[in-house]
């Protein structure tokens, strides 16, 4: 009898310690973990739970304070932990790709994107030249970049989030490794496109005999994607088998609640009907009209000109009291919108109305007043939030600029607004870069709500953000809007979040929106092919998991910030007119409303 093949990848009893001002703390358990080549193996859990530093190790990228202070990692029969750093250097890349997570800081933006794909294989000796560029536009187009050998030229900030994350894959997959480590590949993708390249991950599996590492906070596509699961908590691995048993039947408390808290398009909706739906004289706080936003582009040593067009004839309603969703693919037009919307992009041609007054071209004073009583809420909090500001600084901020109240008043109001987003006020001293990913998006919250806006427009606000935290700030977002009459406008690619906390859906494809409805039409009976192929490339809505009775039935999970739900009396919707736009504050605010203190 033959002896069984030799695992690809061993990871035996590994524990990783980093030291802090506060001493060695370990953050890694005795972690066992085996990939077999060809195999995918999913690791999933909560932010912090110690996903990320365990496949770190593999690739030898832990932070300068951190190191494995017990256990072995073995990769194709070598000890990494015994090679020296030029070694590693060579098998990075070459044998061990890497896809990160957040694109923008993994991407050189002084380098055009192509060339950065180029570079790769001008590094590892594969192809120098004409070669590598031919080989970066094949790349390039495998992953679903349109038009590749015009984007070759283009920098970071040209292509959106999600086609950076594509423009990552690509490299990752340039040199056709071994062993792929990809650390939440697709948060930022569409359904759509996740599923092209997770179905491109598959292929080179099944055909190259490359293992997958998966790192996601995504239960329904490691279910979907992964030949087992590894369950983690703390540190700890504290459950492993295969994706079915492990999700279908988990034996540990803290998968149950992982499961519970994972969005399906089965999953109940979190909010009341809106104010006045149906009711074609309803009060809206926003109308669209026939939107457009064209971008010249130069290109050529002539420099001909031709145009992109980003959105147009964009048209909807916010009703007031009511949440709006926007869908559709990376690169659709949804953030073009939003920006238009928030007046940070000057549309091309069309009107946008604001409780009743075309702000489309507002300057001056009408443009600072809109600015007060509409707010955005982007993807990446640690982004928006400046890293050399307190996290007290930071909420209070607002006030600062538009010169509303004493310095004393300002800072009681950034500990309200804290509270109100079910935070510490301890936090005040606190800097960005000491927070989780979920209180970096509350006080992302908070800052937004600083002002007393009647309209918060959220950008991919919660796609980043693991299932339990994301369930966390979805229902701060619904109990902040049953107490202050909030209308949200709500831009995502997770159709299963949308359906959960939207009134309305708009679809959105090529910059035009395709269909329009309740979560109800859109979901139970599309009309238009686009719609129904992006719920066929929800991931684990065909494989029974949607239907799985512990996610309607579980209770919310017993972590430490979670928000406690709203009582009767104050989960009434507040109707605001265009004079009296304060939000309503709980009896202990020492501040009640931003324009009890406007002076």
């Amino acid at each position: 009898m033959s002896e069984p093949a030799r695992p690809l990848l061993e990871l035996r009893d590994v524990s990783v310690t980093f030291t802090t001002d506060r001493g060695e703390k370990e953050v890694v358990h005795g972690a066992d973990l085996e990939l077999a080549a060809g195999e995918t193996v999913a690791i999933v859990g909560e932010s912090g739970s110690g996903k990320s530093t365990l496949t770190s190790t593999v690739n030898r990228l832990l932070a300068s304070n951190g190191r494995v202070t017990h256990g072995s990692i073995t990769f194709d029969g070598r000890d990494l932990l015994a090679l020296s750093e030029r070694d590693m250097s060579r098998l990075r890349g070459r044998e061990i790709g890497l896809v990160p997570q957040d694109p923008m800081s993994n991407l050189d933006p002084l380098m055009p994107l192509g060339r950065q794909i180029s570079e790769i294989f001008r590094l590892h000796g594969v192809a120098r030249g004409k070669a590598a560029r031919a080989r970066a536009v094949e790349l390039l187009d495998m992953v679903g970049i349109p038009d590749a050998e015009r984007r070759y030229r283009q920098y970071p900030h040209e292509f959106s989030g999600g086609m950076r994350q594509r423009v990552l894959i690509a490299m990752a997959l340039a040199c056709k490794p071994k062993l792929l480590i990809a650390d939440e590949p697709t948060s930022a993708l569409d359904v759509t496109v996740q599923k092209v390249i997770l179905d491109q991950l598959a292929e080179l599996t099944s055909s190259m005999g490359t293992a997958v590492l998966l790192v996601t906070h995504d239960l329904a596509l490691a279910a979907e994607r992964a030949d087992r699961v590894l369950v983690m908590n703390r540190g700890e691995v504290v459950e492993s088998g295969s994706a079915r048993e492990v999700l279908t039947n988990p034996t540990d408390d803290y998968t149950r609640r992982l499961i519970a808290a994972a969005p399906s398009l089965g999953s109940t909706s979190l909010v009341s009907p809106c104010p006045a739906a149906g009711d074609a004289a309803r009060d809206n706080v926003i109308e669209v009209r026939d939107l457009a936003k064209v971008y010249p582009l130069r290109r050529g040593l002539l420099g001909r000109r031709e145009d992109l067009t980003a959105a147009q004839d964009i048209s909807f309603t916010v009703p007031r009291g009511g949440t709006v969703g926007i869908v559709g693919e990376s690169g659709s037009g949804k953030s073009t919108t939003a920006k238009m919307l928030l007046l940070l992009e000057e549309s091309t041609s069309g009107v946008i109305v604001f409780d009743g007054q075309a702000v489309t071209h507002a300057s001056g004073a009408e443009l600072a007043s809109f600015r007060r009583r509409v707010q955005p809420v982007f993807q990446n909090p640690y982004a928006s939030l400046d890293p050399r500001y307190t996290i007290g600084e930071s909420v209070q901020e607002p006030l600062d600029v538009h010169r509303i109240g004493t310095k004393a008043e300002r800072k009681a109001r950034a500990r309200s607004l804290l509270r109100q987003v079910a935070l510490d006020e301890e936090l005040v001293d606190r800097y960005p870069h000491e927070l989780s990913g979920g209180q970096r998006q509350r006080v992302a919250i908070a800052r937004a709500l600083a002002l007393g806006p009647e309209v918060v427009v959220l950008d991919e606000a919660v796609s980043a953000l693991d299932v339990l935290v994301q369930a966390q700030i979805l229902d701060l977002l619904v109990d902040l809007q049953r107490r202050l009459g909030l209308s949200y406008v709500f831009i995502s690619h997770d159709l299963a979040v949308v359906r959960m906390l939207c009134h309305e859906i708009h679809v959105m494809k090529a910059g035009r929106i395709v269909e329009s409805g309740t979560p109800e039409e859109i979901f139970a009976g599309p009309q238009q092919d686009y719609t129904r192929t992006l719920l066929a490339a929800i991931p684990g809505e065909h494989d029974g998991l949607a239907e799985d009775p512990l996610r309607p039935a579980a209770a919310p999970s017993p972590t430490t910030d979670a928000v406690a739900r709203p009582d009767a009396a104050a989960a009434r919707p507040v109707h605001r007119s265009s004079s009296s736009s304060g939000a309503p504050a709980s009896p202990d605010d020492p501040i009640r409303t931003v324009q009890e203190i406007d002076r």
